[in-house]
């Protein structure tokens, strides 16, 4: 019988006979539940009752919280979801397996291993939160500590970190399994997609279980998909199980997960489970739902209620006594009060800790000299930038065996790279370390941050886009990431980074030429980096991997075999720390402050003006977020001037926080305003002439420090 014994819990089963991945009905619907007991013993049933009333009683303490303003400020009910949300908690083997939840999972946190005091504390927001510490929204239940995962508000967004995880799992050869919980509307978002045809494709251990309650929100099923049942959606996908249940019924909807997790265990491919639901409430308490529903559908629902039915059919099953029900239902009304005290004397969070667990520890092994200490051999080979990037990838991941690297067309027999840059790693590191994604760049980052959860040493370097252009699809997972460890209070970050080919003049026009660092580097959260010569792609790379978080990586494109980016080899402890600056130039007249493509041209400018007797000091920024506000800050005391280029737009581009910064801690020292210059407000075009037109260049930045000295 079906059992939460330690050892059951943890102990692999042995093989069961594998269902082919047809893709039928296992069970049944609302007007057919019948809470069939069979194959199940009495202390499994009552258990199972005793949490489904546990789960219920606790909904409704939510709902009370509400109403008198102690908090619970969002609250989904779960009620009608009953059966599939026990299910899935018995499936899942704490500490083990990997649960992704969503908002609506109560009674599956509950059924997982989060206990009522765990469940109130993170309703009520309270500092000891297990969750994160009161940094989420309520009703995102999660334990990091057993792998229950803190997953966003973002809905269906965590089925591509079910994958990763699941990813990890087959890389590693592991006898884990995911599992995904979400309803039915986030099946209309294409990540979701995605995430199953990823899955299905890779033959991941994952477990993609819909709750079809019929309504997201307000919008009802068949407004949302071109099947009422959304598993047929996905009746082509190869490999993929579908099963079907009863999602009011937990007896069903366990044979159900317990079919589905078999052929998952099995190696065969992924899981679908589609659980027929009734979402007997509102969306959540502020929602309505007799705005949009009849008094008639709300109160057949009411008559098919999961518990009710439940506990009649022990009673006529003669599996317990009302006495015995009655004492059980006691028992947990006890549990929830002396919970429910407990939670509400626990600590709301200090509100100086909001500053906390922002963005990770930066690396954690840097023991080696400064920069400027650094030995260079003078013999030592020149590589370009290109070279640069490849050799401190092929080295760090000589280094840590747990580095990994995707992306589009990186792993492609002889080509590897459309520019070139990973080239040899395919053939050094292997397939199982070095493969090709489908072209779908949210999957690319969401499986990312999915594939770093299965070990705290796991790196993943990833080529989020072909060019920097296409990345858009993957804001939502960069997002995602950029508050992975702010959410969860520091319980989980991925360990990523994100390599992306960036800027123009290669006359490549829409698409090809454009700049996202002022984007990027506006997001708490994450680092952004941007070498411009192959010594510092190589230390920022180096750093980037060993540390801790997300980097983005961003490659000036122009630059990868321009020659004037070409540096020596440097020695193997060659780290730059992020927000570190470097003076390209020294000069007294005026601050040139850039970075990237633009970088050398501002070096060629000041090259320009050198013949005219005026001293510019160029600074190479190299690191965006965080950027080195001192040094920058520190020469323009010394030179009283300041120009900041970059090729990014000028309205909203990133040297306007350069700029802003200066102009705050440098007013009295500066002797003319800050002049900020750029590419122009406008797309790149693709003709030449376009493209020059529009795009920095080396005369707009003489023109621009000439104007402020003129001052």
């Amino acid at each position: 019988m079906p059992s939460r014994s330690k050892s059951s819990r943890t102990k692999k089963s042995s093989p069961a006979p594998v269902p082919s991945p047809t893709n039928g009905s296992s069970s049944r619907t609302a007007e057919h539940s019948r809470f069939d007991f069979t194959g199940f013993d009495r202390e499994t049933i009552l258990r199972w009752y005793k949490l489904n009333h546990l789960g219920r009683k606790l909904d409704e303490k939510a709902a009370t919280y509400l109403k008198m303003a102690k908090g619970w400020s969002y609250h989904a009910p779960c009620a009608g979801h009953d059966g599939i949300q026990l299910a899935i908690g018995q499936i899942f083997r704490p500490g083990k397996d990997f649960l992704f939840p969503y908002y609506r999972d109560l009674i599956t946190a509950l059924s997982a291993g989060i206990t009522p005091y765990e469940i109130i504390l993170n309703g009520l927001s309270k500092d000891a939160d297990v969750a994160g510490g009161g940094r989420h929204m309520s009703n995102h239940f999660a334990k990091p500590s057993i792998r229950i995962q803190n997953v966003s508000s973002c809905t269906g967004n965590h089925a591509q970190h079910a994958a990763g995880t699941a990813r990890a799992i087959k890389k590693y050869n592991g006898d884990e399994l995911v599992i995904y919980s979400g309803g039915e509307s986030a099946c209309s978002e294409g990540y979701f997609y995605e995430a199953v045809n990823g899955a299905s494709r890779e033959r991941l251990p994952v477990i993609f279980v819909i709750q079809n309650n019929k309504f997201g929100i307000s919008v009802p099923v068949e407004e949302q998909t071109a099947n009422p049942d959304v598993s047929e959606n996905f009746v082509g996908f190869r490999h993929l199980l579908i099963v079907k249940c009863d999602g009011r019924d937990v007896f069903d909807s366990y044979r159900a997960m317990k079919k589905a997790a078999e052929y998952v265990l099995s190696g065969a491919g992924p899981a679908m489970v589609h659980a027929d639901c009734d979402r007997i409430g509102s969306h959540s308490n502020s929602d309505n739902h007799e705005l949009y529903r009849s008094k008639e559908e709300i109160e057949a629902m009411k008559a098919r209620d999961p518990l009710k039915i439940f506990r009649q059919r022990i009673l006529e099953e003669g599996i317990a006594s009302e006495e015995e029900l009655q004492a059980l239902e006691q028992e947990n009304m006890a549990e929830i009060a002396a919970a429910a005290e407990k939670a509400e004397a626990a600590a709301d969070p200090d509100p100086a800790s909001w500053k906390d667990f922002i963005v990770p520890p930066a690396i954690i092994d840097y023991n080696d000299p400064s920069e400027e200490q650094a030995v260079f051999d003078p013999n030592a080979p020149m590589l370009t930038l290109r070279e640069g990037i490849n050799y401190a990838l092929k080295q760090e991941f000589r280094r840590n065996p747990h580095t990994f690297l995707w992306g589009q067309d990186v792993a492609s027999k002889n080509k590897q790279g459309i520019f070139n840059v990973v080239k040899g790693m395919l053939d050094e590191f292997g397939n199982e370390r070095i493969f090709n994604a489908p072209i779908a760049e949210d999957y690319i980052v969401g499986t990312a941050n999915g594939f770093c959860r299965y070990r705290d040493d796991i790196r993943v370097v990833i080529e989020g886009a072909e060019f920097a252009d296409y990345f858009w699809p993957a804001m939502e997972q960069l997002i995602e990431c950029s508050h992975d460890y702010w959410r969860t209070r520091g319980q989980f970050t991925p360990n990523i980074v994100i390599r992306l080919a960036s800027g123009g003049y290669i006359q490549g026009g829409l698409y090809h030429s454009q700049c996202l660092d002022a984007v990027f580097a506006h997001l708490p959260g994450i680092r952004v980096v941007c070498p411009a010569f192959a010594d510092d792609a190589i230390g920022l790379m180096r750093t980037a991997i060993r540390s801790q978080g997300v980097t983005m990586y961003i490659e000036p494109k122009f630059l990868y075999n321009y020659r004037p980016t070409s540096a020596p080899t440097p020695p193997d402890n060659y780290l730059i720390p992020f927000g570190k600056a470097r003076v390209r130039r020294p000069g007294r007249d005026l601050t040139l402050v850039s970075y990237g493509n633009a970088l050398h041209w501002s070096l060629k400018a000041a090259e320009q003006l050198a013949a005219d007797g005026i001293e510019v000091e160029v600074i190479d920024l190299r690191s965006l977020r965080p950027w080195d506000r001192d040094r920058v800050c520190d020469a323009v005391k010394r030179t009283g001037r300041a120009v900041v280029a970059h090729e990014h737009y000028l309205t909203g581009g990133f040297g306007g926080e350069v700029a802003a910064t200066i102009q705050d801690e440098c007013f009295r020292w500066l002797d003319a305003p800050v002049k900020r210059v750029a590419s122009k407000d406008c797309p790149v075009g693709f003709a030449k002439p376009l493209e020059n037109a529009i795009l920095l260049s080396v005369e707009d930045i003489v023109e621009a420090v000439r104007q402020v000295l003129r001052w």
